[in-house]
């Protein structure tokens, strides 16, 4: 028997740099029983740094550049959290990410690395683009290069990495377009003199103007004002002069060198044992080194080992940085320089064997997989193994019953009895009548697909609230329904906590009150409410769709196989991020805007666009022609689906392909995608329908008008 071990203390890395990517690696092969692992960084990726200047010359895409935060997070089995950290309570042991409930920890690690922002500088923030933090540099610098006319670039700071970019900006953008301003009197001050000289041999072959003791002014959106007076022309410019630290970390009165974490040699604080730093945002105090990669990666092991020390009561061991280190600096072309103890080799072959090292260091998150299913019993049931499937079951609303098996189940339920109840089974909502008011009742529970209970908790009350939105009722009041998976009795107050503050900005947001609710312990954590609503007039309902109606449709499509993917550890992290962003987004606004004109309305759920299309039709008595190319999709989704990655809920979505006449084709089959808190879905009249996505638009919502009602028996056609 293996023992399935409750979570009794929160491990929270803070960064997505290359020491706690690489632990996360680590953590994913040999976890530990009873840790709760949580990675908080702002984006879905993280940039690295040993092929920037390779992508920036155009030898690597952006894809090459960067490692997937969250198929890394799937394999280690943590939550990741996309938000930046601002500030950590240490006496509460809190971190506070803005937007959302904060975030506990028993043992924390920095690794959020620097920025060379140069806030002081006039025109700096609103005109330049600091070389740190990497990802937002590679955007802005592919911007550019989008733009009509690349034109001057000038890169402040003639340090290697400011030289070493200017290279590989002046190989993309063609001779006579780079400027390197630098304030002191000479550049690159930390090589060695032969090092020096190749490098600065290169940069003038490449067309590049050397700019020393020039101390920039201003910062314009066309050019750089030297203190001189004379005005540089840029249409891009590059702020890489020096390393200086997250401005936040001074609030953390944990002791600080320079800005940087002072850390002892098993990476903890000199301050609070309880927090790690490590990469460039740690200082090592008891052997300090320069800002470096190489120190970063071999960082990790130590801090992999001594962050589960600190969770097991073992002892840590220390960190010993090497004295020097290998300086393969790019130039632009595929060659590079190499320094070590003042001897310097320069070459193509040097570029390839640094393109060698770079590609083996990402290749290790590149060839990650997901955790196998136990296999499958030799004996079993008969019709057992058929029905557990090809592949794990789905979360979120795919995890539903099949449209036709729930209603078979209600078929015997049979109409409402009872005067006061004016609709029952079978619509989106119970409708009760309240004297002259309707009152909407409707529950919701999804099975979780993130490890963020936040996030989900979020996501499950928008959910729930669909169809109260749906059929134009303000929402009123909600009780919980939590089961939390085995955890200690202080992780259990936490993560309510985490859920409950969620949920009560969703629904607060709203209008409505959580009054109430029931938890439980479980296999796994399941989030879901029940809430009713309340219309002064007759609600909307399925039925009411005429020839003629506009659809319109106030989500994209895709969440499902984009789910299903992510499981599958196949779908890029910006993707996933997007479908949470879109899940979690509140569609009040969008109800209040489609109501007053919709003749039918529902949300597309569990049962994708056709199901809950087809219910509209079969209460309406119509038929409804779907234009494809007008379909709002997330970004990925029609290219999971052409790969064949299908949500556990898809097959039985798509038995209703029978009654539609579609084309055969990646986008069509998103039709019957399993959608969570997905949009929705109103048809009107055509008259003002263009008006009202318009505004829709205008309030950030991906809404468009998909097709129209048309005369006929119930079908879906679609091209």
């Amino acid at each position: 028997m293996q023992w399935d071990l409750p979570k009794t203390r929160d491990v929270v890395l803070i960064g997505g740099g290359h020491t706690h990517a690489l632990v996360l690696r680590m953590w994913g092969m040999s976890p530990l029983p009873g840790a709760r692992l949580t990675l908080i960084n702002p984006e879905a990726e993280a940039a690295y740094s040993g092929m920037l200047p390779g992508h920036v010359a155009g030898h690597y895409t952006r894809d090459d550049l960067m490692i997937d935060l969250v198929r890394l997070a799937r394999f280690a089995g943590a939550r990741l959290i996309l938000g930046r950290a601002e500030a950590i309570d240490r006496d509460a042991q809190l971190i506070t990410v803005p937007g959302r409930a904060p975030i506990r920890y028993d043992i924390a690690s920095l690794d959020i690395g620097i920025t060379s922002d140069m806030p002081a500088l006039p025109g700096f923030a609103g005109h330049a683009h600091p070389a740190k933090p990497l990802a937002p540099f590679a955007e802005a610098w592919q911007k550019h290069l989008d733009s009509a006319d690349p034109r001057e670039a000038v890169v402040i700071g003639g340090g290697v990495a400011g030289v070493e970019l200017a290279m590989a900006m002046a190989h993309r953008l063609g001779p006579g377009r780079v400027t390197v301003v630098e304030a002191a009197g000479a550049a690159l001050p930390d090589l060695a003199d032969g090092t020096r000289e190749t490098l600065l041999a290169e940069a003038t072959r490449l067309g590049i103007t050397l700019r020393t003791g020039a101390p920039v002014a201003e910062v314009s959106d066309s050019a750089v004002t030297l203190e001189t007076g004379e005005t540089l022309p840029s249409a891009f410019t590059v702020g890489a002069a020096g390393a200086k630290a997250q401005g936040w970390l001074a609030s953390t009165e944990l002791e600080l060198t320079d800005g940087f974490v002072a850390v002892g040699p098993t990476l903890a604080s000199t301050t609070d044992p309880a927090i790690f730093a490590v990469g460039d945002c740690a200082h090592l105090s008891h052997d300090p080194r320069p800002k470096a990669g190489v120190y970063a990666v071999r960082q990790a092991p130590v801090l992999f080992d001594n962050l589960q020390a600190a969770l097991t009561g073992g002892k840590p061991r220390p960190y010993h940085p090497q004295k020097d280190y290998l300086k393969l600096i790019s130039t632009g072309s595929k060659r590079a320089v190499a320094d070590r103890s003042g001897l310097r080799v320069a070459g193509p072959w040097l570029w390839r064997w640094k393109d060698w090292i770079d590609r083996r260091f990402m290749d290790q998150f590149a060839r990650l997989k997901p955790m196998a299913p136990p296999p499958l019993p030799e004996r079993a049931a008969l019709g057992a193994i058929e029905a557990a499937g090809q592949q794990p079951p789905c979360g979120g609303c795919a995890a539903k019953v099949g449209q036709d098996a729930l209603a078979a189940a209600l078929a015997g339920l049979g109409g409402p009895t009872r005067e006061d109840v004016i609709a029952g089974p079978g619509d989106d909502a119970a409708v009760l009548k309240m004297g002259r008011a309707r009152q909407v009742l409707s529950t919701d529970t999804l099975r979780a697909f993130t490890e963020d209970p936040w996030m989900l908790a979020r996501i499950a009350a928008v959910h729930a609230l669909g169809d109260v939105w749906a059929m134009g009722a303000a929402p009123q009041a909600a009780l919980a329904q939590i089961v939390l998976p085995r955890l200690s009795p202080d992780l259990q107050t936490a993560t309510l906590a985490e859920i409950m503050a969620a949920a009560r900005e969703v629904f607060t947001g709203a209008g409505a009150d959580i009054v109430g609710g029931h938890t439980a312990t479980g296999a796994e954590l399941s989030i879901g409410f029940t809430v009713t609503g309340l219309a002064k007039t007759a609600v909307i309902g399925q039925a009411g769709a005429k020839p003629g109606d506009a659809l319109i449709l106030t989500k994209p499509l895709g969440t499902g196989v984009i789910l299903a993917a992510e499981m599958q550890m196949q779908a890029k992290g910006p993707w996933v991020a997007q479908a949470l962003a879109s899940m979690a987004r509140p569609q009040g606004d969008a109800a209040a805007l489609l109501a007053p004109k919709a003749h039918a309305m529902t949300d597309v759920t569990g049962f994708g666009l056709a199901g809950h299309l087809m219910g509209m039709l079969q209460a309406s008595g119509v038929a409804a022609r779907i234009d494809l190319a007008a379909l709002p999709v997330l970004d990925g989704a029609e290219a999971l689906m052409a790969k064949g990655i299908r949500s556990t809920l898809h097959a039985a979505n798509a038995g209703l392909s029978a009654r539609c006449t579609l084309p055969d084709t990646p986008c069509a089959a998103l039709l019957f995608d399993p959608q969570t808190a997905g949009g929705l879905l109103a048809a009107l009249p055509q008259s003002g329908a263009a008006a009202l996505v318009g505004a829709l638009t205008d309030q950030g919502f991906d809404a468009a008008i998909i097709g129209e009602i048309v005369a006929g028996t119930p079908k879906i056609s679609a091209q």
